[in-house]
């Protein structure tokens, strides 16, 4: 009978958060039938990994044992083995000696005074031969929690056991407590005590993402970036504290100010703060200092007036308040909770004491501005200007986020008639926060400033970070542009920010492509005659995106224009500026080499500075390059990388989901990639962006053509052209969809729509001069000539432009052009073309060798196994002949409709046609209901009714 002591309740899903590679190594571990052991520091999430994986466990298991300790229990012998064994001992009691019987029953309930001095070999064996009886029954699983609390008695006991279960069905399913030191080995003993074989694992502190996505799922929402970022940073990753910081800052009426700690719950300073009680006054004046400095040290300390830092650090060390540090003059905390802790029990006047000394002990202008500023209370013009000049030493360095800090503690001590305002000093912070990639502090501080703010030019400006808050989202913020169009009046160069801002309008809530470029060339006229060259070359380089996007002959004048000096030294790096937009120009026109170095160097400077979204964009750029020239496993790296950095500062997600769903696609998964560009689908569609909508439809349906699902790829890219037409996109290579969907429209039979698309978009491509364009195309035409019977000028167009995307650089596209000449040759139902008649086809791996090898260079692996499976499958079995009068009736179907409509004759399932056709069923059943309507019938029993009344005996 299964057993199942203690069941926990299934875990929610947000408690396991950040875990998944932990949970696929433990899954295979226990699915070998081996045994694993998590550890990790407290609070960290060891117990319910633990939980999880029992649940998923427990029912492959006869018998499921389960103990748990405290450390109040630990001095309680044989507790533990009493929780494991209590409840099954009586069924396999009586298969014991007498004295192991005898010993373990004494053990187990506390009469006869068992010892392991006494008793100990006796109870040992007892244990190993009671796990040896109930695993004779069926397997069993044994859960510990809290080892560390395990009395010694029963470790001892169940460490012998373990030891020599040999390949007894006994899985052991434990968690420890250890250090967090990552390098530390404490969980070696444990080990000892394991079954052979045992796996440890590590459950390691979340990621920022992981943090916010577990603050999400318990209801703190709406939190800032940054507070997450801070949460983050003073729980060190461990979920338990960084939930209990949420729940602080929830219940407190006020968010910390810059500057400020995180409010820290009593339930975390209790951790700490009866270890801060055994340090003498001073020691602990000393570890506050520390705790106020951005990097002590042992220097610092002493230079702050702290002579007997060294030994008081060192008494800390010996506590567990700090981390030893053996080879650095650093200090620093066991955690960065003991910190926070610290930080806040210190009244006011004892932190600003610290701040003060560090404010002239400390090295750094950044930090002795700092806190100089946390040292003072109340409005003081020199302590506003030091951190005003702070601010711009961060900014140069490439510390945006820190500059906003400082510009927000520079504006609390501005005095209201200083120049610059309190104000203007908030509306840089958030121009710093947009930089820094956090977007809702700057949000909020704009909102702030426009709440109380008259002057036009604050009120623009605060308008301005409103709108590029919300990123791509701007359709929640559309109500802004009359009110900072009022609030502009006739004044140039507000006018010139604000129709900039419309440009970008344009683009993404209408669609409209010609105003958005006639409002970016108002911006720019208006910014030059206010001399404003930053908002001028802005508008510039958006006027050029644009003209470009569109095919629009100025394009290349435009660029020029905006590339013309004077140039702003942050703008010329900035993703919307004109070396983006020059990147942009150089990948449509094929000028690989060039457009990799341009977006190199841009990531490199815009990493130097800080600037958070940009570093998106170009991670995104440098991926779509190597994915274009033909390295797909580097592009996946670097999307996925793109991806991780979109996610973590919560910009750019949907555009990056669509890039990586492009790289996925091409070499890696093909399931993830529909799954990411439904992802970026949905966003585009919340956020009213038909400009991305586009995008991310046609990631959808390159990944649905590698997966064989030709109608998908139809319906997914069709609207991808009505979407196109209608924002007025003539440049094909924008997206570089359209032979795609010539492809699939050929795949199912719509032969002239094919025709269509090709001739319209090589009409386009030959008038912008797009050589790979042309090549792509000449690709999807042969197979049009091929499902038209046309074979051998299908093959001398497939060779043709196999060769000159070789020339051009274009790795992916010419393995397909290669790949589309072996399936011509060998199997070409699965381009959804007839064989041709009396013609014996290429067959075997050696057809397909030059495909393979192009695939392989290229790490696309899923066109690669497309390869291998075509390659291994066996030669076409000749069917038996269908009469003229059958023929007759097919005559007028497409080869994709006839070829499905001939082996339903034959019998074929619709799973079985689309393993023969490497095709979905999805398309074998949309083809079925054209061949019912072509041929006016209405199921596939007609057809077969068909076949039979006409097939030659």
């Amino acid at each position: 009978m299964h057993r199942d002591f203690k069941e926990p309740g299934r875990p929610r899903p947000d408690l396991v958060i950040g875990r998944e590679e932990l949970f696929t190594a433990a899954r295979e571990q226990l699915a070998r039938g081996g045994s694993v052991l998590v550890h990790g520091s407290a609070g960290i999430g060891k117990s319910t990994v633990l939980r999880a994986l029992a649940a998923e466990y427990d029912t492959t298991a006869r018998t499921v044992l389960r103990c748990s300790a405290t450390e109040s229990e630990s001095h309680l012998p044989f507790l533990a083995l009493t929780d494991l064994l209590g409840l099954v001992v009586d069924e396999v009691s009586d298969q014991l000696p007498a004295p192991q019987r005898t010993a373990l029953e004494s053990a187990l309930t506390g009469r006869g005074e068992s010892t392991l001095q006494r008793d100990g070999l006796a109870l040992r064996l007892a244990v190993l031969s009671t796990l040896r009886a109930l695993a004779a029954k069926g397997p069993v699983l044994i859960v510990a929690d809290d080892l560390q609390w395990l009395d010694p008695a029963s470790v001892e006991l169940i460490g012998f056991a373990a030891r020599r279960l040999g390949e007894m069905p006994v899985r052991m399913l434990c968690a420890v407590r250890t250090s967090t030191d990552p390098h530390g080995h404490e969980q070696d003993r444990y080990l000892r005590a394991s079954p052979s074989g045992t796996l440890a694992l590590r459950v390691n502190p979340l990621s920022r993402a992981h943090v916010a996505e577990l603050l999400e799922n318990r209801g703190y929402t709406g939190l800032p970036r940054s507070t997450v970022r801070d949460i983050h940073r003073t729980s060190g990753g461990n979920p338990l504290f960084a939930l209990e910081l949420g729940r602080a800052l929830a219940d407190s009426p006020t968010p910390p100010r810059p500057g400020e700690p995180l409010p820290v719950p009593t339930s975390l300073r209790t951790l700490v703060l009866n270890r801060l009680d055994m340090l003498p006054a001073e020691a602990r004046r000393t570890l506050l200092v520390a705790s106020a400095g951005a990097r002590p040290t042992l220097a610092l300390l002493r230079a702050a007036g702290r002579e007997n830092a060294e030994a008081e650090t060192a008494r800390a060390v010996e506590l567990g308040l700090l981390a030893p540090e053996r080879e650095s003059p650093g200090v620093r905390f066991a955690h960065p909770l003991v910190s926070a802790a610290l930080y806040a029990e210190a009244t006011a006047q004892e932190r600003r004491a610290a701040h003060a000394a560090l404010s002239t002990a400390a090295v750094d202008p950044i930090e002795r501005a700092r806190h100089l500023a946390l040292a003072t209370t109340g409005a003081d013009p020199l302590v506003a200007a030091r951190l005003g000049e702070a601010a711009a030493v961060a900014r140069d360095r490439g510390a945006p986020s820190v500059a906003a800090e400082l510009g927000l503690l520079a504006a609390r001590h501005t005095p209201g008639d200083a120049t610059p305002s309190p104000d203007e000093r908030r509306l840089q912070a958030a121009e710093d926060a947009l930089t820094a990639g956090e977007n809702d502090l700057a949000r909020d501080i704009a909102r702030e400033v426009l709440s109380r703010a008259t002057e036009p030019a604050e009120r623009v400006r605060a308008w301005m970070v409103v709108i590029e808050a919300a990123g791509q989202s701007i359709a929640e913020v559309d109500a802004v542009y009359p009110q900072a169009l009022a609030d502009a009046g006739d004044d140039p160069r507000l006018l010139a920010l604000v129709h900039y801002q419309l440009a970008w309008r344009a683009l993404v809530i209408d669609g409209d492509f010609a105003a958005g470029r006639e409002e970016a060339a108002r911006s720019a006229e208006l910014a030059a005659r206010a001399g404003d060259r930053r908002t001028e070359l802005l508008a510039l380089a958006h006027q050029a995106q644009v003209e470009t996007l569109m095919g629009h002959p100025d394009a290349p004048a435009t660029i020029k224009k905006a590339l013309k000096e004077p140039q702003d030294p942050q703008l010329a790096c900035h993703h919307n500026g004109a070396g983006a937009t020059r990147f942009r120009w150089l990948m449509m026109s094929d000028q690989f080499g060039d457009a990799r170095a341009t977006a190199t160097a841009l990531l490199r400077e815009v990493r130097r500075r800080g600037m958070v979204e940009s570093e998106v964009h170009y991670v995104r750029f440098l991926a779509e390059i190597e994915l274009r020239t033909g390295h797909c496993g580097r592009a996946l790296d670097l999307a996925r990388e793109g991806y991780g950095l979109a996610r973590d500062s919560g910009i750019g997600e949907g555009a990056s989901a669509m890039l990586t769903s492009l790289a996925e696609a091409a070499g890696g998964d093909v399931e993830r990639a529909q799954a990411l560009a439904r992802e970026a689908a949905e966003h585009a569609e919340q956020d009213g962006d038909l400009m991305y909508l586009s995008r991310a439809l046609g990631a959808l349906g390159a990944a649905q053509l590698v997966a064989g699902d030709a109608v998908g790829t139809v319906q997914s890219l069709r609207r991808v052209r009505e979407l196109e037409e209608g924002l007025g996109v003539t440049d094909p290579a924008r997206g570089r969809w359209q032979a795609d969907l010539a492809e699939a429209l050929v795949r199912i039979g719509e032969i002239a729509e094919a025709q269509d698309v090709i001739d319209v978009t090589r009409q386009r491509a030959m008038r912008l001069g797009r050589e790979s364009i042309l090549a792509v195309l000449d690709r999807a035409e042969a197979l049009v000539r091929a499902a038209r019977g046309e074979h051998d000028a299908a093959v001398r167009q497939l060779t043709s432009a196999q060769d000159r995307l070789a020339k051009l650089g274009c790795g992916l596209e010419e393995a397909r052009a290669a790949y589309a000449l072996a399936c011509l040759r060998a199997m070409p139902q699965a381009l959804g073309v007839a064989p041709r008649p009396g013609v014996a086809l290429v067959t075997g791996p050696a057809a397909y060798d030059e495909a393979s090898r192009l695939f392989r260079r290229c790490r696309a692996l899923p066109w690669l196994r497309q390869v291998e499976q075509l390659s291994a499958a066996p030669a076409p079995v000749p069917q038996p002949a269908i009469a003229p009068s059958a023929l007759d009736a097919l005559a007028g179907l497409a080869a994709t409709e006839r070829q499905v409509a001939e082996l339903v004759m034959e019998g074929a399932t619709n799973r079985e046609i689309a393993g023969k056709l490497y095709i979905s069923v999805k398309t074998v059943e949309a083809t079925l209901t054209r061949v019912y309507r072509k041929l006016g019938i209405r199921s596939r029993v007609d057809i077969v009714r068909l076949a039979a009344g006409h097939r030659t005996n």
